[in-house]
């Protein structure tokens, strides 16, 4: 695979060549920030860059800011804390927290003492929660009491009865918990922890852990089924996060805003690890509000915002859009769904920005491993996901600074596919995990000969390195004997004026085996029916890969994980509850 450079290779016949020496620069900058690989621990990279730039804010809300001096004071005030809890080298805490300030100091507090963080999806039900719980052998857990109509001790209340009087029941490493806020229930809050560690006045010493030491297990989305937790270590998340920064050419300073769960890998490692590399700050915000999105960028002039596609027509569509200003946002980075050119312009020109980025990842490769490049046309920012980040000193030498290279296998085999054969995309590089935690048979299932990782996606390389993303291996369906590909009639119908999203499930049938049924969010206003779309797929597709049912919802309605993922196990359930329905 070639080196990628700033001069893009998918630069569009008869484009002018863009303004890319501010980019150049900013490179420059990271480059003399950073003339080796400083593998060390994340905490080390806060002490370090707190060093620096004490006053520089690390985190900013509309209620908090906290510098890197206060960020680094709290951390080590917390690692005390929960040292005397008995947290140590290699045992882990789980972090049920929506985007609070708190959840900073607090991880970086985990990895001060060697410990590894298990930040968990906060919009799990009391059975998801007592999986990963359970699964993930945490010995302390820090959860709110309650966010957005869940209730979090109730469920432990269910999952572990005597857990108020330190029984935990059946999670036999568990022997704390403490809630987030201050009560007066007589619980350990996380306030109590810092100040007991406050009040503590005995060294932390070194760091027991190094940069290869685990530092989250991160536990997958679920859109597919059970999560499973994958195992990072310090210089997994460090070096993907460089990458972000370098090969988007982050200015010093940058402030990244984002409702995008911190818990996620998107969040956490290309907004607050990716951050630490330039002295900048992420700007947290709980809930995705398009109003609070333009009022958080014009309140503290943020450069730099990380969405998925439901955000992005959210907020270039909305009637207040005008009242703000968002002179300071430059550039935005949308992924995780596929979006038509219209869509990209549409956020582009109504928001005034410089680029739009698109890109792919994995948890099991840290983050994002391909972003499109500054300078890219819209039609390649639609058309692919980019390519491999160039990650500078972060990256592998003998691929200049590529921070992980791919190739497409047989779905089936395993083989490898000829360039430019459509197949399962495997990557492998420094920032590949080395499995899931406790679980051997699935860690087995992912690894490859010569440490390529399968990713169960399917997809082609273009000759210019980027990638295209032509389905999920778990997604295809068979109709009639013949294998489908969801992706294929997905973009036909995204190609439709009238549609703004289109996902494609496969759902048992007795005569086909498997049935496409179409879920369609419309543009707003249209007008389109289920005929439309089936005559539209009959004639540009194969007679097997027409859809049996279209259904039509609202963007809310979609079942998404909090990172703008849609969960097409859910979109099964929905279109089978439709069909029985139908036939009552």
């Amino acid at each position: 695979m070639p080196t990628a450079t700033l001069a893009p290779a998918a630069q569009a016949p008869g484009q002018p060549a863009p303004k890319l020496a501010p980019f150049r620069e900013r490179r420059a900058l990271l480059e003399a920030r950073y003339p080796t690989w400083p593998a060390t621990t994340l905490d080390a990279h806060l002490a370090r860059v707190a060093g620096e730039y004490p006053d520089r804010p690390l985190v900013i809300t509309d209620d908090t800011t906290l510098t890197y001096a206060d960020v680094l004071q709290q951390s080590e005030a917390i690692a005390r804390g929960l040292r005397k809890l008995g947290v140590g080298p290699g045992d882990r805490v789980a972090l049920v927290l929506a985007n609070v300030p708190q959840f900073v100091p607090l991880v970086f507090a985990i990895w001060r003492l060697g410990a590894a963080a298990i930040p968990v999806n906060y919009l799990f039900k009391t059975k998801e929660l007592a999986y990963v719980i359970g699964q993930s052998g945490c010995r302390v857990v820090v959860t709110m009491s309650s966010f957005r109509g869940l209730d979090y001790l109730a469920s432990f209340d269910e999952m572990a009865p005597g857990w108020r009087q330190g029984n935990f029941g059946p999670f036999d490493a568990l022997t704390h918990v403490a809630v987030l806020e201050d009560n007066d229930a007589g619980l350990l809050s996380l306030g109590d922890i810092a100040q007991a560690g406050a009040m503590d006045r005995s060294p932390l010493g070194p760091n027991p852990a190094g940069p290869d030491d685990t530092a989250v297990v991160m536990y997958t989305s679920g859109t597919t089924g059970l999560p499973k937790g994958v195992i990072q270590t310090h210089d997994n998340l460090a070096r993907s996060g460089f990458g972000g920064a370098y090969h988007l050419a982050f200015e010093d300073g940058r402030r990244i805003l984002s409702a995008l769960p911190l818990y996620h890998a998107f969040a956490l490692v290309q907004g607050l690890v990716a951050a630490l590399f330039v002295a900048g700050a992420i700007v947290p915000q709980l809930v995705f509000d398009p109003v609070q999105t333009f009022a958080g960028i014009q309140q503290h002039r943020a450069s730099y915002m990380m969405i998925v596609p439901t955000m992005g027509v959210a907020l270039a569509n909305h009637p207040e859009l005008g009242r703000y200003d968002l002179s300071s946002l430059v550039d935005v980075l949308m992924a995780a769904a596929p979006s038509p050119v219209w869509a990209w312009q549409s956020l582009k020109d109504r928001l005034g920005l410089d680029e739009v980025y698109t890109g792919y990842g994995m948890t099991e490769l840290s983050s994002a491993t391909t972003l499109t490049a500054p300078g890219d046309p819209l039609q390649i920012v639609s058309a692919t996901v980019g390519r491999p980040l160039d990650a500078g000193v972060a990256g592998i030498p003998a691929l200049g600074g590529l921070i992980a290279e791919y190739k497409v296998v047989d779905p089936l085999t395993g083989e490898d596919l000829p360039a430019g054969a459509e197949g399962e995309f495997c990557a492998r590089g420094p920032i590949a995990t080395s499995g899931y935690f406790g679980k051997p048979k699935e860690t087995a299932e992912l690894l490859l000969p010569g440490g390529w990782r399968r990713s169960g996606d399917l997809g082609r390389i273009r000759p210019d390195g980027y990638l295209e993303l032509t389905g999920r291996s778990k997604e295809l369906y068979k109709s009639g004997g013949e294998l489908v590909s969801p992706k294929e009639i997905e973009e036909l119908f995204t190609g439709h004026a009238a549609v703004a999203q289109a996902y494609v499930v496969g759902v048992p049938d007795e005569r086909w085996g498997e049935i496409g049924c179409a879920w369609i969010v419309r543009t707003p206003d249209a007008a389109l029916d289920e005929a439309e779309m089936i005559a539209l797929a009959r004639d540009h597709l194969a007679r097997f890969k027409v859809p049996k049912h279209v259904f039509f919802l609202e963007a809310s309605e979609l079942p998404t994980t909090p990172t703008g993922k849609v969960q097409k196990f859910n979109l099964i359930a929905m279109a089978k509850e439709r069909l029985k329905a139908a036939q009552a």
